[in-house]
């Protein structure tokens, strides 16, 4: 993504929350097409005369004038959100409050209650992130659809459906609602699978989506900045991201393949996002509540604090899956717990445990579980078992830097096994 796309879709999602809370949730759409007038006009104008010192604010300013030319032509008023309706008497009216609600304190307030309205209950949970994505991040259809191996055609019907829901207030909802904790729980659920699509993403071209990690942290972020939504989950959720966004740098090589955690090298993770994430643990302690991010990111940050994975405390790490376990099962939460018991007991036991997860047949489609077995039957020698899994693995991998990944480790089970064979070899020679 070049930097101007990426300009583009910061400030797209910012103009649309300010014009949304200008003309109103049912108005969504004239407010997304104010916001594509100034992207527009931006790219006309900046060919000529160049990018600006604060393109940001170019944009935001050119969406605000025709904000404001739109409400001095306006055969109905009250058709606005209904409390803009009430301040707007004239011109002079129109204007002060225009530029009010182009402060920044009031685009931050905006984004948030815009998505609260995305994350209303009522939608389904790939609804309301398809809104997210669409509304407050500046993805197009294809885009998303991409993301989430899905037809375009389908993601147009989600976000068809969601904006209907949307339409049906005149205004975003507000924070201060008695049913803003159900809401919260919803954004937190939205932005949790945001992110790991982005670093667990079953995309076709790409193992990892850096852009929609940094969408979920940055929408994370403004929760934590407001009063109403900086709950301790709220912390912990973000505390989680963080953690995780810290060993992207080390997640694909530089030759594009992809290191699994226990390979990386530890010097290439982001201390800065480390640090950001053990602040915000501190912050999350500030409560009485234990949601799944606190676990999670209790388990990240353990990871991050050790300087290698034989210095890691599995035994803690073991406990914490317990925790999860407890409050949010899972099969992939099993299949996470019994790999930290086979890093404490070795891999006989992990695949004892991947024996006894619930519902281990909702894993058979997903391709870090053969990758697992293989795993563990390749420290116990059994190569044969190994290669098999690897191969079962390999025929779901989603892009070619799992596939890449998974050549090796095929390739490792020969090698392995050459090695040994001219081992006993040299043995009986000798």
């Amino acid at each position: 993504m070049n930097a101007f796309d990426h300009l583009f879709r910061h400030e797209s999602g910012r103009m649309v929350a300010a014009l949304t809370r200008i003309f109103g949730a049912h108005n969504l759409a004239l407010a997304e097409d104010v916001a594509q007038d100034a992207l527009c006009r931006a790219l006309e104008v900046w060919k000529i005369q160049g990018t600006p010192d604060n393109p940001g604010a170019w944009l935001m300013a050119t969406a605000k004038h025709r904000a404001l030319d739109l409400l001095r032509h306006a055969k109905r008023v009250q058709d606005l959100a209904p409390e803009i309706a009430r301040a707007i008497q004239d011109d002079r009216g129109a204007e002060s409050t225009v530029d009010e609600l182009f402060g920044a304190a009031a685009i931050q307030d905006d984004q948030l209650r815009l998505m609260f309205s995305c994350c209303n209950p009522r939608l389904a949970e790939e609804v309301r992130v398809a809104l997210v994505l669409h509304i407050l991040c500046g993805f197009s259809t294809a885009e998303i659809a991409a993301a989430f191996l899905s037809h375009e055609e389908a993601i147009k019907k989600r976000i068809l459906r969601g904006k209907k829901l949307l339409a049906s207030s005149r205004r975003l909802f507000e924070l201060t609602r008695r049913d803003s904790s159900e809401r919260l729980s919803s954004v937190h659920r939205a932005l949790y699978l945001l992110f790991n699509e982005g670093y667990h993403g079953a995309s076709a071209e790409f193992a990892v989506r850096k852009e929609l990690c940094d969408e979920a942290i940055r929408l994370g972020a403004l929760l934590c900045e407001n009063e109403s939504t900086a709950v301790p989950a709220t912390h912990a959720l973000l505390a989680l991201m963080c953690l995780h966004a810290a060993r992207l740098p080390a997640r694909i090589d530089s030759a594009g393949d992809f290191t699994m955690l226990l390979d990386q090298d530890r010097s290439r993770w982001d201390a800065r996002l480390i640090a950001d994430g053990q602040r915000l643990m501190d912050l999350s302690a500030k409560g009485k509540t234990l949601s799944p991010y606190h676990v999670e990111a209790a388990i990240a940050s353990i990871h991050a604090a050790a300087s290698s994975s034989n210095e890691t405390p599995w035994e803690s790490i073991v406990a914490l899956y317990d925790a999860l376990m407890q409050i949010r099962p899972s099969p992939v939460v099993g299949l996470n717990r019994a790999l930290a018991i086979a890093q404490r007991d070795g891999p006989r036991r992990g695949l004892a445990e991947i024996e006894c997860i619930a519902d281990r047949d909702r894993l058979a489609e997903y391709p870090f579980y053969s990758a697992a077995l293989g795993e563990l039957h390749l420290r116990l020698g059994d190569l044969g078992a190994a290669r098999a899994h690897f191969t079962d693995a390999m025929r779901l991998a989603r892009n070619a830097t799992e596939r890449r990944l998974l050549q090796r480790r095929i390739a490792e089970c020969g090698s392995t096994a050459f090695a040994a064979v001219n081992g006993i070899a040299n043995r009986l020679r000798a």
